[in-house]
């Protein structure tokens, strides 16, 4: 009989179940990155590697992380503490080898994803296939190590109470809520049924933040250099597309509508993006230039907002930062009517194919096109806490044109 884990779609009651299911995972997502490399020669950063690489970012920048976490923090220290004689030894010559192996992997996961995240935003096509055999190499010996002594050990010595034990400290690692027994409550109405998403009650869906803290001295007096702090901190992190923000407007009918930008310039003046003035919040905005930009750093459990009114950069600085993006991304400026109705991708094809004919390869910036920059009246610092008892510090400007500090309650 094999002692190998069992392969089902587990519950945090068969916690060693589910650390082989991660396995499995991590197994496909090593498969797509072994297959990249010769991707990307063949066909360069197209769609379908753009994707694939969004993919092993999300697993191996999360879900692989507490997955080393569920091993360091909890199976390897319970392990230690009940193993006996030949058990002990094997552990005491693996555990150690275990951890070190997280640590290298982490570290050439680092050299990996920086390719990636190009490759994910279609900037470059460059990626190591040294690099990733050494990773895949190395992940795949680790996993076939723990699965040929760890996972059986454990399976043998533990008792229900610490398979308990270990699926709940796995299972709050995730923010999952415990679920309730099926027949602790009648079935809810058709109507009333909570959310269901990969198996799991979005309403259980949550996770405990802890990495760090802000204070009011930690911040400092104005809050554009306090943005340029954090942002710089989330350029080091390699937060994923740390300058993507969300924008916000509110036009006459007072209905909000809100969607994802990149930010292009922040200075004292404010906060700079590009896009077509008669687009759907471009025409908001000259009804109601009032605001709000959001950024989300998850990997740092970070969030700024930041409120205030909306002007339009000046032609030289529109000018400026149309001519530097590449010819293509200038030509489906002037080729598409952001936010209109079209019939098909074939139609929207064609226009671009005429402005690049008409253009002979050198577009002109359209007069509907350019910079908006939002200049602040309010900024507010989150940091995520335990229980959800958050941090936040907000600057709210003055009549002076002076700064206010405050602590909000989370």
């Amino acid at each position: 009989m094999s002692t190998s884990l069992i392969d089902t779609a587990p519950d945090f009651g068969q916690p060693i179940a589910v650390l082989k299911h991660c396995h499995d995972r991590i197994r496909k997502q090593l498969a797509t990155l072994g297959k990249l490399p010769a991707h990307l020669a063949a066909h360069g950063a197209d769609d379908e590697a753009a994707q694939a690489a969004r993919a092993v970012l999300k697993y191996f920048d999360n879900a692989a992380h507490l997955h080393h976490e569920d091993e360091e923090r909890n199976l390897l220290p319970m392990l230690e503490a009940t193993a006996r004689d030949a058990d002990a030894a094997l552990l005491r010559e693996l555990a150690p080898r275990i951890v070190a192996q997280h640590a290298q992997m982490d570290a050439d996961w680092l050299i990996i994803k920086s390719q990636l995240a190009k490759i994910a935003t279609q900037t470059d096509a460059a990626l190591s296939d040294v690099d990733v055999q050494k990773f895949v190499n190395a992940y795949t010996g680790h996993m076939e190590q723990e699965e040929a002594h760890i996972a059986p050990m454990a399976k043998r010595l533990f008792s229900p109470a610490q398979m308990h034990e270990l699926g709940e400290a796995m299972r709050q690692r995730r923010g999952v809520a415990q679920t309730a027994a099926p027949a602790a409550a009648p079935a809810p109405r058709p109507e009333a049924a909570a959310p269901v998403a990969g198996g799991v009650d979005i309403a259980d869906l949550r996770l405990d933040y802890g990495r760090a803290s802000l204070d009011e001295g930690d911040t400092l007096d104005h809050p554009v250099a306090q943005f340029a702090k954090w942002f710089d901190e989330a350029m080091k992190a390699e937060v994923f597309e740390a300058n993507a923000m969300a924008v916000s407007t509110v036009g006459l009918d007072g209905k909000p509508t809100s969607r994802i930008v990149l930010i292009k310039q922040y200075d004292a003046r404010g906060f700079t993006w590009y896009t077509n003035y008669e687009s759907q919040k471009g025409r908001q905005l000259e009804e109601n230039p009032n605001a709000a930009l959001l950024f989300f750093w998850r990997e740092l459990e970070r969030q700024v907002r930041i409120e205030g009114r909306v002007e339009k950069t000046s032609a030289e600085d529109s000018d400026k930062y149309f001519y530097s993006r590449p010819v293509k991304s200038q030509l489906a400026a002037v080729a598409s009517r952001q936010s209109e109705w079209i019939a098909s991708r074939t139609e929207m094809e064609t226009n671009f194919a005429a402005v690049e004919a008409a253009s002979g390869g050198q577009p002109k910036r359209p007069a509907h096109w350019g910079g908006y920059r939002l200049v602040p009246e309010r900024v507010e610092f989150w940091q995520g806490r335990r229980s959800r008892f958050h941090d936040r510090i907000v600057f709210t400007l003055q009549a002076d044109g002076g700064w206010k500090k405050e602590r909000l309650q989370p």
